[in-house]
Parts: structure tokens; C-alpha cells; sequence
């Protein structure tokens, strides 16, 4: 009877020292996520004014926003956004990890380059894309200009002066290509960049997962005949599935938060075509100081992360 008091003693202490030592845990993540969470959820139900009473107002605010076209355009903004640069960061992840396997001189390096876009904060990298990106001095549309206008004539048997005299003549003036300004080109050069941004994740990940693969299925299928097609779609894609769904759930939940790369770019214009859940948040809250309909719309992403991250675990759960 003394053993299994002891030990009984031992387990409760055991068990008390465990409570005790997430305590420091909980109690970070209710000042860092459950009390903002509850407070966006009171805003979002309330008028607020800076410096004066909250007043509130129920589901008020959520019905503006189905009325608001800027909202409903931002609706659209988001999945197009979110949809284009998960497939693109998952089609080129997985041929630049397959490309990265076969690779084994110098790999070390080129695995730590290839992170470098991922571990840069995305605030500086959208600075350097912002450059690229200039109406004036950007490097994009001078290799354009170089390569469509002055290499392709060059082909032709042209020869500079030919060309200069023939652009002269025919009023061929180098291309002017304002990136960010045209509502179409705007989205897909901030897709462009959110792909270059979350491309090393999706590589090094998927990596991870082709490097885990025994060569014995492979060994096996060549004895059966099997080429480098079958053995991608029978071998590599079927064992890489639950990796890349891991990745494709954080993928989706960060690229449909995002902010940092739309809010450098683009701020949301032009005419609001690139505009997101976060920074159409930060415009109506501190920019318009609509405090409660901005909080309307940040929570409007929670049910739709919900639902996303829902279906995703019940899959990887299932695989």
C-alpha cells in the first residue's frame, strides 16, 4: 500500500509540474491571440470612436460590407491571389525539388541560396521587386526592350544602326510597361512576387519528403519495365501526397493572410484591384479609422480559414 501511494504521489506531483510548466504558454497565447481575437470580435459588433463611447451595433457592419463593392471585389482579389500562388509555388517547388535531388556537387550551397528569398523578411524583398517594378527605371522592361525589341530584329540580319534607323523611322518607340499601375498586370506581378517569396519553402520541403523515398520502389519498377513517367505518378507523387498536403495547408493560410508584399507594391490599388483581406483591413481601420468595419473584415478570413484548414487535415488525416 505504501508503493501505491508513493507512486500515486508521484504521478499527482508529476502531473501538477506539468500543468505548472504550460502555465507561462497559455497564458502567452491569451494576451497574443485569444484576447486580440475577442477584441476584434467586440469591435467588429460595435461603432467605434477614437477618444469616445463604443456604440453597438450588432451584425451592422457585416451587412455594409456585403454592400461595399470594394469588399466584395477584395473577396475575389483574395482567392485569385491565394489560388494562383499556391499552384505556382506548388508546380515549381516540386520540378525545382526534383531538380535539386539530382544535384549533388556543391548542393549544400545551392540549398542555402535557393532559402535565401524565404529567410529574407518579405518587407525588404518587396522593397527590391518595388525597384524592379518602376515605371521608369525598371530592369524588367529594359530586358524586354532588349531582348524583343533589339535581339529579334539582330536575328533577322539587322544591324544596330539598321535597327535604331528603322525604329527612328517607323516611330517604334521602346516599350513603356507600367507594372503596378495597370489593375491586371498589378496582380500577377504581386503574385509573381509572392511565388519567388514562398518558392524556397515548397522546394527545400518537398525535398525533405523525395529524400525519404527508399530507392527500392525505384529499383523495382525499372526491373518492371516502368519508365520515368510511370515512376513519377505511381512511386514519387502517391508517397510525396501527405508532405505536400502539410505544405499546401501552411502555404494557403499565410499567402491568404498576407500583407507585407501587397502593402510595399501596391497598397491595394490601383482602383483597388489587388487589394487583400489584411490591407483592405488596415485601410478601413487606420487609414479611414472605420475601426468596426475593418474588424469585420479581418474576422471575415476566419470562417474561410476554418473551413480551408478543416478539409486540408481531414485529408492529411486520411492519407
Amino acid at each position: 500500500m505504501a508503493t501505491t501511494k508513493g507512486g500515486r504521489g508521484y504521478h499527482q506531483r508529476d502531473q501538477t509540474l506539468g500543468y505548472l510548466l504550460i502555465v507561462p504558454a497559455f497564458l502567452w497565447l491569451a494576451l497574443l491571440v485569444a484576447y486580440p481575437f475577442f477584441m476584434a470580435i467586440y469591435y467588429s459588433m460595435s461603432e467605434v470612436v477614437l477618444g469616445g463611447e463604443s456604440t453597438f451595433v450588432g451584425l451592422r457592419n457585416f451587412q455594409r460590407l456585403f454592400q461595399d463593392e470594394i469588399f466584395l471585389r477584395t473577396v475575389r482579389n483574395s482567392f485569385v491571389y491565394t489560388i494562383s500562388a499556391v499552384t505556382l509555388k506548388a508546380v515549381a517547388g516540386l520540378l525545382l525539388a526534383l531538380l535539386l535531388k539530382r544535384v549533388w556537387k556543391f548542393k549544400r550551397l545551392i540549398r542555402a541560396c535557393i532559402l535565401l528569398p524565404w529567410v529574407i523578411p518579405s518587407a525588404l524583398s518587396a522593397l527590391a521587386w518595388l525597384w524592379m517594378y518602376d515605371s521608369l527605371y525598371s530592369v524588367l522592361t529594359w530586358t524586354l526592350n532588349w531582348f524583343i525589341r533589339l535581339q529579334f530584329l539582330r536575328y533577322f540580319g539587322f544591324s544596330e544602326d539598321q535597327i535604331f534607323d528603322l525604329m527612328d523611322r517607323f516611330n517604334l518607340m521602346p516599350l513603356e510597361i507600367n507594372w503596378l499601375g495597370h489593375p491586371g498586370l498589378a496582380m500577377a506581378s504581386v503574385i509573381v512576387v509572392n511565388t519567388w517569396v514562398g518558392l524556397p519553402f515548397f522546394a527545400i520541403t518537398l525535398l525533405a519528403g523525395l529524400i525519404s523515398i527508399s530507392p527500392e520502389y525505384y529499383e523495382a519498377a525499372e526491373v518492371d519495365g516502368a519508365g520515368v513517367w510511370a515512376q513519377f505518378f505511381h512511386i514519387t507523387l502517391p508517397l510525396l501526397k501527405p508532405v505536400l498536403a502539410v505544405v499546401l495547408l501552411f502555404s494557403t493560410i499565410f499567402t491568404f493572410a498576407d500583407f507585407n508584399i501587397v502593402y510595399v507594391l501596391t497598397r491595394g490599388g490601383p482602383m483597388n484591384s489587388t487589394h487583400l483581406f489584411a490591407t483592405l483591413t488596415n485601410a478601413y481601420a487606420f487609414e479611414s479609422l472605420q475601426i468596426g468595419k475593418g474588424a469585420a473584415v479581418s474576422l471575415f478570413m476566419f470562417p474561410i480559414l476554418v473551413i480551408v484548414v478543416f478539409f486540408q487535415l481531414r485529408y492529411i488525416r486520411k492519407e
